[in-house]
């Protein structure tokens, strides 16, 4: 298993209940193949350093897991097919 963690940036004109579905879906697609997340830390709204699809503000969210090296494929297609994620960034944790 290894250690990853992954930043991702939710569109920031959705509410406080859809911002928390997102979240949870994420980290539910990481313990649903069989990962565990060992922290979840939302950074809150912030004004993102160039605009992205017109959008001058994020709700940022780090998320830390640990997994088989196959999960994050699974996880960076999801945020690919999800409209309300702006970007998002997954790294694997040195020893």
């Amino acid at each position: 298993m290894n250690q990853y963690e992954v930043l991702y940036i939710i569109v920031p004109n959705q509410d406080e209940e859809a911002m928390k579905a997102s979240v949870e879906k994420f980290k539910g697609i990481v313990e649903s193949n069989g990962g565990e997340v060992t922290a979840v830390d939302e950074w809150g709204k912030k004004r993102l350093a160039y605009p992205i699809n017109y959008k001058t503000e994020g709700y940022y969210v780090l998320m830390s897991f640990t997994c088989a090296p196959e999960v994050p494929k699974e996880l960076e297609r999801n945020f690919k097919n999800d409209e309300a994620i702006l970007r998002y960034l997954v790294t694997r944790k040195g020893e």
